[in-house]
């Protein structure tokens, strides 16, 4: 196909798509996603517009990752449900470049790139965020369309995105007369987790429909053992503890997610999509600690039985028009509402060498949001000038946007402590009520140079206003914005199977409201190790010049070879401090001077086949990530941001029979560990953490599958360790949680 008939193709796709993440659509059903420039997002169409300007022919050839001007990886829904993950955090261990903190299978581990996490990965659910006391543990796989990760910023979605942005697209594209059921098990040495889910959906005329809805449970017993020690001054120990967590407790949760959308006519589209979830949480806890020196004079309770309950809903509705212009252009508009509430409550019961109990708290706190956001964008293909002298003028397309939103958030929180014999009763009620007020704007424009060379600009501006009223602190009142200055280009060298990628980003990460609220969060055992904690009302956006650049090879179907690089230089950093209040230790976070990322990742996807002749059908996959990173305010060796994960990589192989009956696969996830230094007194330290995985798909016949996978075949315990060192003396606690096998079986039934 020609230059000249593809790149327009492409363009008009650009223009229609770049706003589909946000629940935006423009025709279903349509045979094959139409390819789109830089960060337009390739999906489905769903305008009959669109079909009157799609070439198969390219679309059948286009690859987001390798066509688009932007760096840009899509892992599709076959990938994400090939392991028959029940939560998408499973699923992102083994993407390249991607990490999940924490101990396989624990769930609520932090979603990192470039070995970053802490706000620093900007994880989105339709390119926006979710609200807190959200997890992305309670997405399953089911309902999810593609995963985007995205490691240079662009103007549509926000800058707030130093490491990279993972934008979680909900499913919304309609089959016709598709009726799936799913029943699944998963079961370990601690837990077991049930669950099903149904995928619903048809059309009538213009009107298509389709109902997504997930149930699960979650329910454990383990124990988790620590110790910790410590010296005096003069080096002599003087602490000696071994404790031990034991922990039961039981998660139910479900989801839904209706869809309704109108063919308006002449390529006019109106969408209505919904996501509802929510979750309950129960537990029984106990905490026991064994003294070992005679002059360690012991915790404050040796003895702790608690028990925790929580319940969390979150609801968001949009209404999204697309509305076709002249000459190719567009107006996307999308219009949301979204509240979520989170009430918990928790009893802590503590005592002291057998003697009745000197502790007798309650703590209940609820949390609502209410929110309301506007997103569209104005689109326009432009080609200026024709061709001439066999040389193809440059084509454009362009577009401004908006992206405005309220959020409306109370918090209440009441502790109250039983005036027991000995004990010092600490009551509070602490409330706060807090408003976000955010605006952006900006304009972007993707060219093409030649028909090798194609270059993105754009331009955002995001202004933030922080209001926080409350009791017992003083008002806060800040304001933030951030110009973001952004460019990328594509270099397609003549010999069609090599490419050069070059990106200069400006991008931010935000102070997360809890952390701005002058208020104190009491620890029970307060220690140096266990501090209090209080918010900083005049923390500022840490803000971050980037540069990326990567060589992309590929050979063959599917083949592919990369390798990139990566910088970021990121001011006003921020950090934990650690400071005595009085009798009591406290944690506090802190702007703090100027920090430096770097990384290097390698990446291979090939079939087998491409390089040996008369082999089995194997797909093979691998990569492997290195990062360093320097904080200027922490004195060395090891003082890296934010605990990063220095090295990690992934293997992968897939094989799928010739009549396509059986599929099965493997792939291995290994993130290193090591001691990351946190301020000049305080170190923590992570073990190396390896992943092994299996999976089996039978499809019996057209309408049934079975899916057996098996995850943490290699149950390696996990290990962390937080370290304190001073004048004073030294603390050290080190926790361990055992590693456990998982097996899943999944049912699929298609009616």
């Amino acid at each position: 196909m020609s230059k000249s008939v593809l790149r327009p193709t492409r363009i008009a796709a650009a223009v229609c798509a770049i706003f589909l993440v946000n629940h935006a659509a423009c025709a279903e059903d349509a045979p094959a996603p139409a390819p789109a420039l830089g960060k337009a997002n390739s999906t489905s169409a769903q305008a009959p517009v669109m079909q009157t300007v799609m070439v198969k022919g390219s679309a059948a050839t286009y690859d987001a990752r390798r066509d688009d001007t932007a760096s840009k990886v899509i892992v599709n829904s076959e990938e994400i449900q090939k392991y028959g993950d029940t939560s998408v955090n499973d699923v992102l261990k083994r993407l390249p470049g991607i990490t999940v903190g924490g101990a396989a299978g624990r769930g609520g581990g932090e979603i990192r790139m470039r070995g970053l996490g802490s706000g620093y990965t900007q994880i989105l659910i339709n390119g926006e965020k979710a609200p807190a006391g959200f997890s992305t543990d309670n997405l399953a796989p089911d309902v999810i369309e593609r995963i985007e990760v995205l490691r240079a910023a662009s103007a549509e979605f926000s800058t707030q995105s130093i490491a990279g942005t993972i934008n979680i697209v909900l499913k919304k594209t309609v089959k016709l007369d598709q009726h799936v059921v799913k029943i699944s098990g998963a079961k370990g040495n601690t837990f077991s987790s049930p669950s099903a889910s149904i995928q619903w959906s048809d059309r009538d005329g213009p009107l298509s429909y389709s109902m997504g809805a997930n149930a699960w449970r979650y329910q454990y017993d383990r124990t988790t053992p620590s110790y910790e020690t410590g010296t005096d001054a003069a080096g002599v120990p003087d602490v000696a503890r071994a404790s031990t967590w034991s922990d039961r407790g039981r998660s139910d949760g479900f989801n839904l997610s209706p869809r309704l959308n109108w063919a308006l006519g002449d390529g006019d589209t109106l969408t209505w999509q919904t996501f509802i979830n929510y979750n309950t949480f129960t537990s029984n806890s106990q905490s026991l600690t064994s003294v070992e020196l005679a002059a360690d004079p012991g915790p404050d309770y040796d003895r702790i039985d608690g028990s925790f309950g929580s319940h969390n809903g979150f609801a968001r509705t949009d209404l999204n028009w697309v509305k076709q212009l002249g000459d190719g252009a567009k107006l996307d508009a999308k219009f949301g509402i979204s509240g979520n509430r989170n009430a918990s409550d928790g009893y802590n019961l503590g005592s002291k060498g057998g003697a009745a109990p000197t502790l007798d708290r309650k703590v209940v706190s609820k949390t609502t949001e209410q929110g309301f956001s506007s997103q569209g964008k104005y689109s326009r293909p432009l080609v200026l000038g024709a061709t001439q002298d066999g040389v193809e003028a440059p084509e454009h397309a362009l577009s401004l946007g908006w992206d405005v939103g309220v959020t409306d958030r109370d918090d209440t929180r009441r502790q109250r402590e039983a005036p027991l014999p000995g004990s010092h009763p600490a009551n509070f009620d602490e409330d706060f009520s807090a408003r976000i007020t955010r605006v952006a704007v900006y304009g972007q424009d993707e060219w093409n140079v030649s028909p090798s060379w194609s270059m993105y600009a754009g331009v955002r501006w995001e202004g933030y206003q922080t209001e926080i009223d409350g009791a017992g602190f003083a008002s806060v009142n800040e304001r933030s914005s951030v110009l973001s200055p952004l460019f990328q280009t594509l270099y397609k060298l003549p010999n069609k199977k090599d490419q050069l990628r070059l990106a200069l980003t400006r991008t931010y990460k935000a102070p997360a409201t809890s952390n701005m609220v002058p208020r104190n969060f009491i620890s029970a055992n307060n220690s140096r190790l266990d501090p209090d904690r209080r918010g900083n009302p005049r923390l500022k956006p840490e803000v971050a010049l980037g540069l990326d650049a990567s060589f992309e090879h590929y050979w063959g179907d599917g083949a592919m070879l990369s390798a990139s690089a990566s910088l970021r230089q990121i001011d006003d950093y921020t950090h934990n401090v650690l400071m005595q209040d009085g009798e009591r230790w406290l944690a506090m976070q802190v702007n703090d001077g100027r920090a430096e990322t770097r990384g290097i990742e390698l990446e291979a996807k090939f079939p087998l086949r491409a390089v040996f002749n008369d082999v089995p059908a194997i797909d093979v996959r691998a990569s492997v990530s290195r990062n360093w990173s320097r904080v200027d305010s922490v004195p060395g060796p090891d003082n890296r941001l934010d605990q990063q994960v220095p090295l990690s990589a992934t293997v992968g192989l897939d094989y799928k029979s010739a009549g396509g009956d059986l599929s099965t696969g493997t792939s291995f996830s290994f993130r290193n560990g090591g001691t990351a230094r946190l301020t000049d007194i305080q170190s923590g330290y992570n073990s190396v953490r390896r992943d092994l995985d299996v999976y089996a798909l039978w499809k019996i016949d057209t309408r049934n599958n079975v899916r057996v996978a098996v995850s943490n075949l290699l149950a390696q315990d996990y290990s962390t360790e937080s370290l304190y060192a001073d004048a004073q003396g030294t603390s050290t606690r080190s926790t361990t949680n055992a590693g456990e096998t998982q097996f899943r079986l999944t049912v699929e039934r298609r009616f």
